[in-house]
């Protein structure tokens, strides 16, 4: 047991000083499993805890079917600010691109009407996609909106324009606020496909209210649901006193 441990902690702090030293770039593959068993003389177990243990503490992240990936500590998202996502991913120097799942017409059910403010059976446009960030997956973003405020929002191209330009420019609805709760879930089987994890990975969920002046009057003008992933992405407050 003892020589495990000593062995497990050789690898997991040798890893850590590779990637402190920037000898494992950020962004950059490791060594497989299999190669990190050759060069260390140790088991797959072994292996597997030490690179378990690194993801969780932030040091490193899976892509499914792809391999194990240094993180960057640098990257966070403020949660005061009020963007897109695409617009986030830009701000960080990385290439976005989104893909759409479904885009259609639905009647809004109790739930949606009431986070939308307006009658049950209303129609409602129902947008859902996946955000990549130099082609990783990175979020998975369902969008709700009204469509007595968007009519034909349902004709455009959701891969190539951008929601919140559509709302501002065609639509002429200035965005003023939102009001966003988030709270920590686990990936089910649907989600952890799309963002290409493991089924109960951790990830944090976001609620929002987006709000647009009309007429002179504040109103919500969009509902959206939003799961990221948490081994590559983190959130910051600026708190100014």
């Amino acid at each position: 047991m003892g020589e495990k441990v000593l062995k497990y902690s050789v690898l997991k702090n040798r890893i850590i000083e590779m990637i402190n030293n920037e000898e494992y770039k950020v962004n950059s593959l490791i060594p497989s499993e299999r190669e990190l068993m050759d060069i260390y003389q140790i088991s797959r177990i072994t292996v597997r805890k030490a690179i378990d243990d690194l993801v969780n503490e932030g040091y490193l992240y899976r892509i499914q079917g792809k391999g194990t990936y240094v993180k960057n500590d640098e990257v966070s998202y403020d949660l005061f600010s009020l963007t897109s996502c695409t617009e986030d991913i830009k701000n960080h120097g990385m290439l976005p691109s989104k893909r759409v799942i479904s885009s259609e017409v639905v009647l809004a059910d109790k739930r949606t009407a009431k986070q939308l403010q307006i009658a049950g059976g209303e129609l409602v446009m129902r947008l859902r996609r996946i955000f990549y960030a130099d082609n990783k997956p990175i979020n998975y973003t369902t969008n709700y909106l009204p469509l007595s405020i968007f009519p034909g929002l349902e004709k455009h191209d959701f891969e190539k324009e951008s929601l919140y330009n559509i709302i501002e420019n065609d639509y002429e609805i200035k965005i003023t606020h939102a009001k966003r709760t988030l709270e920590a879930i686990l990936a089910n089987e649907e989600i952890s496909e799309y963002l290409k994890i493991k089924p109960g990975e951790p990830l944090i969920l976001f609620h929002c209210e987006t709000y647009g002046e009309i007429d002179g009057r504040e109103v919500v003008i969009e509902f959206f649901k939003c799961c990221y992933r948490t081994d590559i992405q983190k959130f910051y407050i600026n708190q100014v006193r």
